[in-house]
């Protein structure tokens, strides 16, 4: 897989924003078959920057319900957390 395919986006949260405020960490979204040294690779080539730490967690999706009795589901994605070395940002604008 190529880069653009492993790392969708960069989520802006408020609890990301805190985290790459106070531990330089940012939040991914990658594609779910990635693993971590893929999606280690991809943010380093994308973004220019040193990776020191990938976490990774599945989110599943959420029950939804849309002007009907009947329920559906959101797709699921994959969450990476990736710590960067000291002094190396991520621009998000």
């Amino acid at each position: 897989m190529k880069p653009f395919d492993i790392v969708k986006t960069v989520r802006v949260t408020e609890k990301g924003t805190k985290l790459s405020d106070e531990l330089n960490q940012y939040t991914v979204v990658a594609d779910p078959r990635a693993n971590k040294v893929q999606i280690r690779n991809a943010v380093q080539e994308l973004f220019k920057v040193k990776v020191i730490k990938v976490n990774t967690l599945n989110v599943r999706g959420k029950f939804r319900r849309q002007r009907t009795a009947a329920s559906g589901v959101t797709s699921g994605w994959k969450k990476a957390i990736v710590t960067l070395k000291k002094g190396d940002k991520i621009s998000l604008a």
